[in-house]
């Protein structure tokens, strides 16, 4: 069994006042990684607990929505540091409310954190990392966002929406050392208070998540990849596509398409799709034209 390495590591997460930022946080400092924990209100805690595990740690506050407290997190690590290996966006918050008495504010409120805060803090450090030929970057995604859950439009809207940004950074970043993943935890913390039974929380600790997200860090880490974690489970998310049918003009009709749904969604021969032009290629070979990329 390969172990998990971190060679000269600086990691910033981001929402380390408490929950799985908190558990991030500490799993990453017992691998011997240097820790930016940052939350909204300075979380010294954490800190204290990670200098009595003889590990290294420095607490900023900031608001990951404000581009100025980022790029002002992002130079003091660089002062003390010298550098950025590792970003965990892990900051969130919930708004919950059906959507049709959600507020657009707390529509707002919810992206801005989860999914504009997540660009932000990593635009602060992507050219940092480019440059330096070197990076791991973990985006905290949800189910509520994968597959949906009711009284989330915000939420799930948001984490579906952080995935998007890794399928395309993972694309850009590859080449220059920059390896981009997601986490999708299930965990018991502020919030999911109140949501499940106590037996059901007790199993769902934030540490048997935080494992996972070691190794979505380390320098041996994957890219491009949707870890699901809780529990003590671990599995993996992918966006397939079935290979569909192909219509003739004289036959493209909406009632065609009804009357075949069947084979559209049959996903017998189905495939994973790992880039946007992916679709259009095979659409297009399926219609006779054969596109050389």
């Amino acid at each position: 069994m390969a172990s998990i390495e971190f060679d000269n590591r600086v990691a910033i997460i981001t929402g380390a006042g408490a929950g799985l930022g908190r558990s991030h946080a500490i799993a990453l400092a017992r691998r011997g990684v240097r820790v930016v924990a940052s939350d909204i209100q300075s979380p010294d805690s954490v800190c204290d607990e990670i200098a009595a595990l003889g590990g290294e740690a420095i607490a900023i506050a900031a608001n990951v929505t404000d581009p100025a407290a980022v790029t002002t997190m992002v130079e003091k690590t660089i002062d003390r540091w010298g550098h950025i290996d590792i970003l965990v966006n892990n900051a969130g918050i919930l708004r919950d409310r059906s959507f049709a008495k959600m507020t657009l504010d707390e529509w707002r409120d919810v992206i801005d954190v989860h999914l504009t805060g997540s660009a932000i803090c990593t635009h602060a450090v992507w050219q940092h990392m480019r440059e330096r030929q070197y990076g791991r970057i973990v985006f905290t995604s949800s189910s509520s966002g994968l597959y949906g859950n009711f009284g989330q439009a915000n939420y799930g809207a948001a984490k579906m929406g952080v995935i998007g940004l890794m399928n395309v950074l993972h694309l850009e970043g590859i080449a220059k050392g920059i390896h981009v993943n997601a986490l999708s935890p299930v965990a018991a913390t502020q919030m999911t208070e109140g949501l499940m039974p106590e037996e059901a929380l007790a199993k769902l600790t934030p540490d048997s998540v935080s494992e996972g997200l070691v190794y979505l860090c380390c320098d041996a880490a994957p890219a491009r990849l949707i870890l699901c974690a809780g529990a003590g489970s671990y599995g993996a998310t992918r966006i397939f596509g079935t290979q569909g049918i192909t219509l003739d003009e004289r036959d493209r009709t909406a009632e065609q398409v009804a009357a075949r749904i069947a084979d559209v969604v049959d996903s017998a021969d189905q495939e994973e799709t790992v880039a946007g032009g992916e679709q259009t290629v095979r659409f297009l070979a399926q219609a006779g034209v054969e596109i050389t990329r």
